[in-house]
């Protein structure tokens, strides 16, 4: 489990507190004056007005604060009106992804172009943020969101996972290249015709997001945009969460079939006691091969399957 710590100045730790009470806890260790639980992620804001990020999307929340005092803001770096006006309704091309904070199972990312005469479709097919629809749904919608549009879906085998972890690569760097190798992969199938924009779900402040993918030989840069919640901004990005989550899903089927135990999302308790049982019957390598392995999750199957790693 990654852990992050910054000092943010008086004015952006009340923009922190702002942007995580949704998710706000009540209960707070000694000398904790916040903290706020998201899937991925904890939030702990201290006395000494450090702020520690834990869990596997602690560099992403880092990294984006940290971002944004480099540049002087105090908000959330990334604003919908930074979209051009009457963006919903042009032609573009989104991506998103899935599974960053799931022990078992890759990554999928998703890139997928909508045109604006387009959009009226899409949103017919029942494109919406794959959060607000349940996996009977996403099943039902996503082979005819990849009949009816142009797309590209990446799926991050563990092994290669696990090894660019072990090269201390971060989830955002990796998301990163799986993005933009995406992105390139729907453009070639467009070519010649180009989007009129095109919107990344934010994981990273964009400065970050191009570091992150500085050495590739073809970087997309022109037109893009990048916004958090951006499912909600243009529907294009709202069919790749689906593509992205239907991809996971199949994957996850695949491993329960494989290993012969019903495979659960997430990374909580039951994710332990069933890693547990599979190193039992297959022991801790085995287990390498179908989780991410940096996750906090594998000391504790292990702990719980009384074997040795």
């Amino acid at each position: 489990m990654s852990n992050m710590v910054i000092q943010p100045s008086n004015e952006q730790l009340d923009a922190i507190k702002k942007e995580y009470a949704h998710a706000s806890v009540s209960k707070l260790a000694p000398g904790m004056i916040f903290a706020a639980v998201l899937p991925d992620v904890r939030v702990s804001m201290y006395k000494s007005g450090k702020v520690m990020f834990q869990g596997s999307g602690a560099v992403r929340e880092a990294e984006k604060w940290e971002a944004a005092r480099s540049s002087g803001t105090y908000e959330t770096p990334t604003r919908s009106s930074l979209l051009p006006e009457g963006f919903a309704m042009k032609s573009v091309l989104g991506s998103d992804e899935t599974g960053t904070g799931d022990f078992f199972g890759p990554i999928t990312v998703a890139a997928c172009y909508i045109s604006r005469d387009q959009i009226a479709l899409a949103q017919e097919l029942g494109c919406k943020d794959s959060k607000q629809l349940n996996d009977t749904l996403i099943r039902k919608i996503a082979p005819d969101i990849k009949a009816a549009f142009p797309h590209s879906i990446l799926v991050l085998p563990m092994d290669k996972y696990n090894k660019a972890t072990d090269k201390k690569w971060s989830q955002g760097k990796i998301k990163a290249l799986l993005h933009n190798q995406a992105l390139k992969h729907v453009l070639r199938k467009m070519a010649p015709k180009k989007p009129e924009a095109i919107l990344i779900d934010q994981f990273a402040e964009k400065g970050i997001y191009y570091r992150h993918i500085a050495e590739e030989l073809e970087i997309i840069r022109e037109d893009v945009y990048f916004a958090t919640k951006a499912e909600g901004l243009h529907v294009s990005v709202a069919a790749a969460s689906i593509l992205a989550r239907y991809a996971f899903l199949e994957e996850m089927d695949t491993l329960s079939e494989s290993t012969g135990v019903m495979i659960p999302k997430g990374a909580g308790a039951k994710v332990d006691e069933v890693a547990a049982r599979i190193i039992q019957k297959k022991g801790v390598d085995y287990l390498r091969t179908i989780t991410k392995a940096h996750f906090a999750n594998t000391q504790k199957a292990v702990k719980l399957a009384g074997v040795k790693k």
